[in-house]
């Protein structure tokens, strides 16, 4: 981010000078142009190296965001019973081991994770802080944060909806916000 505050700043300056000629002043068009794209290129990887995927391993899972201890782990079963009894606005620490619906596609900035009676849980991860890979689509995880229930905006909705890349119509069939079974991980992991 610094490299590209400099960029820009050189483009400014560049760009600044009213005693020059027409041609000094195309010169530096020229240059002007070649710093912002520069600072394009700069920019795009960045932010392709914050999207790249951070994990860890041991001798037995891979590692995403931090390690625990899968100790006093819940199936999908018990999962489901806990939410049952949950209201908007509860929260309750918790690991749970389940099967994955379905990942974020564009980033594996979320998960969906399978529970009983047909239901799923919403799975995003504490402060953005990691990502899952986004191909593991049917994989058990061991997953560690809080159970909470909450209301889930329509725009919040179609925004996931399209991340798991359905369909235009299938999107527009969205049209009333709904109570989600969701969960803040703070890790997650994935048997090797």
């Amino acid at each position: 981010m610094k490299k590209l505050l400099l960029l820009s700043m050189l483009s400014f300056f560049l760009s600044c000078d009213s005693t020059s000629t027409k041609d000094e002043k195309n010169e530096k068009s020229n240059e002007v142009e070649q710093i912002e794209a520069e600072a394009k290129e700069l920019v795009e990887d960045e932010q392709n190296e914050e999207d790249e995927l951070v994990f860890t391993e041991n001798d037995h899972f891979y590692i995403y965001g931090e390690e625990f201890a899968p100790e006093g782990v819940l199936d999908a079963v018990a999962l489901t019973e806990k939410y049952a009894n949950m209201k908007v606005g509860d929260s309750i620490p918790l690991m749970v081991k389940a099967n994955v619906n379905s990942v974020c596609k564009k980033k594996g900035c979320w998960m969906k994770l399978d529970l009983a009676e047909e239901k799923e849980a919403m799975v995003r991860f504490k402060d953005y802080g990691f990502f899952v890979p986004k191909d593991i689509d049917g994989n058990e995880v061991l997953v560690a944060g809080h159970a909470f229930i909450e209301e889930t905006s329509v725009e919040d909705l179609k925004h996931y909806a399209e991340d798991d890349g359905q369909s235009e119509e299938e999107i527009t069939r969205i049209t009333e916000p709904k109570q989600t079974l969701s969960f803040q991980a703070t890790g997650v992991l994935l048997e090797k």
